[in-house]
Order: C-alpha cells, then structure tokens, then sequence
C-alpha cells in the first residue's frame, strides 16, 4: 500500500513573548486567572507589519531544508490560515512564489484550527493517488490580529506562528495511516469572526461593532470540544487496531489546558504521552499542530515505529483525528 510520510517539518514563532503578567496592564485578569482557565503562561506576538506569508515562508524553509529536496520538488502547496495577507489572491500564492516554487499547485483553504489537519488529509490523498509527488502544508496564523484588546475571554488565549511539514511517498510502512475528518455545522456561531464580508460588510457601523474580532461562546465551545476530539481520537484507534497502550505521543490542537486533561483522562492516556507547549506558544490556530510536530523532531523525542494520535478541533466546528506511524 502505498503511504504518505513526513519528509521534513519547520516552525517559526516571532521573537517577541507577551506573558500573562502584561496582560494584568491592559485588562481586569491576573496571571493566575489565565493559568487556572488556560493553562496558558505566555505567546508570541507578530511585531506591527508582520505579513501572515513572511511567517509562513520562514517555517516552510525549514522543512523543505530538512526534507533535502529541491524546492521545485514540491508541486503542491497548501496554506492552512484564518489570517490572510488578503482576501485575494490566496496567501499560498505569495508563499509560492517567494519560495521559487515552480510547478503545481498552491491555494489556501480555511477549515479554522483544524486547517492544518484537513489539509495533510488532502494531500496524503493526493500523493497517494499520483496527483503529486511532494506536497508542502503550511499552518500559520497572525491572531493577534483578530483579537480584541478589551475582551479578557479572547485576548488571552492567541499567540502567532507558523509550522510547515514537506510530505512525500513512504518507503516504508511509515507514514500517515488514516484521517477522521467532520464538521457540526450546527455549532458555526460558537467561534466566528462576523465580518467584513457578504453578510456584514466593512461599514463604520460593523466596525464599531467591532465584528472584525474573534468572538466566542466558551462554555459551549468546552462543551462540544471534549466529546468531538474523544470521538475521532477513539475512531482513529479503532481503524487502526490500536490501543492507548500503543500510542507512544497524542498530539491535539493546544486550545486549552483543562480541554486537553479532560480528553487525556475519558481516553485514558496518561499525561507523560500528552504533548503539551499551549503554555509558551498559546492557542496558534491552524499552526498548532505543524507547530508541535516540529517541535517534537527537533527534540529528538519519536523513534522509528512510534505510533503518533494527532486530533483537532476548531470553529465551524470541524474536528478530526489522524494517526502516524513515525
């Protein structure tokens, strides 16, 4: 059987950290607030003029420098973002170009913090199926862009940067063995950036309202996350005729600390097997993932034959998992 493999991954987090502490400056939260509701401690925070390609650019090269293929190599190119340089053309098209990719395919897509997940499935198929040979996919996102300021129960929780992962054929029995991808759409308005757009377009009145900003309805958005990243992660074993006992690493999105132990504990994973770096990076979006894995190799922490669990949630809500075999 023919299978997809991670060739070379690459992250960047922008210099600057914003801890809880200067937080306690801008709004009413102490630091201990944060952590007993976040787990997180600190992110990092794009410097003014920070375009979404530059970080996603930066993470690319170093994948594509550990995958030790020429750049024309890779003849697809997704960039996972809710962040945007613009609204058009796709961001992956200035990643492309400045990166002197010059065959096949670069588009953006948009499935919230599971984009990066969503966009590995796709390309696993496309590799699979002929229609590309190396694939690069990009998670990167500015959110702090997005946030409001005076809003304690979003401002918080984002943090900026960027992972990349080169994909290419296996081999070997390494590799990507399933993915488990959904949506609720019911849940569409638990997390939603309301405008500009279609249905709010960029008028003062929207802009006073301050639409352009995250909005979120936490506790249902609690609520819905844990059973939906149990429900895939569970699946995803099931294929795959594995047991928690067999998983060296689970890997989910780093939206929230208690989110993250309340699935570890109904999937009884024991939280040595729980990667964890929400506290220095905060909830990065569609980076989230790309973010960890790349972090995990660059440690040296995954062998040959461990088995990695991957699961994801975001607005929408899509949610999925995927599993690994390293």
């Amino acid at each position: 059987m023919i299978r997809t493999k991670i060739l070379g991954t690459g992250s960047y987090l922008p210099p600057k950290v914003v801890t809880n502490a200067d937080f306690e400056h801008l709004i009413d939260t102490t630091d201990q607030w944060i952590i007993d509701r976040t787990g997180i401690k600190e992110r990092r925070i794009a410097e003014k003029g920070t375009w979404l390609s530059d970080i996603a650019i930066e993470a690319s090269r170093s994948a594509i420098e550990m995958a030790k293929i020429d750049p024309k190599e890779i003849d697809l190119l997704i960039l996972t973002t809710s962040t945007p340089d613009q609204p058009l053309p796709p961001t992956a098209i200035r990643v492309q170009e400045r990166l002197g990719l010059k065959n096949g395919a670069a588009f953006d897509l948009q499935a919230t913090c599971s984009g990066w997940l969503y966009g590995a499935a796709l390309a696993d198929q496309c590799i699979k199926t002929g229609f590309c040979r190396h694939a690069l996919i990009i998670g990167a996102e500015i959110m702090t862009g997005v946030v409001d300021y005076s809003d304690r129960s979003t401002c918080i929780l984002f943090g900026d940067g960027a992972g990349a992962v080169v994909l290419g054929r296996s081999e070997d029995e390494s590799g990507f063995y399933s993915h488990h991808l959904y949506t609720a759409g019911q849940f569409m308005d638990v997390v939603e950036i309301a405008g500009p757009g279609v249905i709010n377009p960029n008028t003062h009145e929207n802009l006073e309202a301050k639409l352009h900003f995250v909005k979120m309805k936490g506790k249902e958005l609690f609520k819905e996350a844990i059973p939906r990243l149990v429900s895939s992660s569970r699946e995803a074993l099931e294929v795959n005729h594995l047991t928690i006992e067999d998983i060296s690493l689970y890997i989910p999105h780093q939206a929230n600390l208690r989110i993250i132990e309340a699935v570890a504990r109904r999937l009884s994973i024991p939280m040595e097997k729980v990667f964890i770096n929400l506290d220095r990076v905060g909830n990065t979006g569609s980076a989230s993932l790309p973010i960890a894995i790349d972090e995990i190799n660059r440690q040296n922490n995954l062998k040959k034959g461990d088995w990695l669990l991957l699961a994801t949630i975001g607005a929408g809500l899509t949610y999925g998992a995927s599993v690994i075999k390293w």
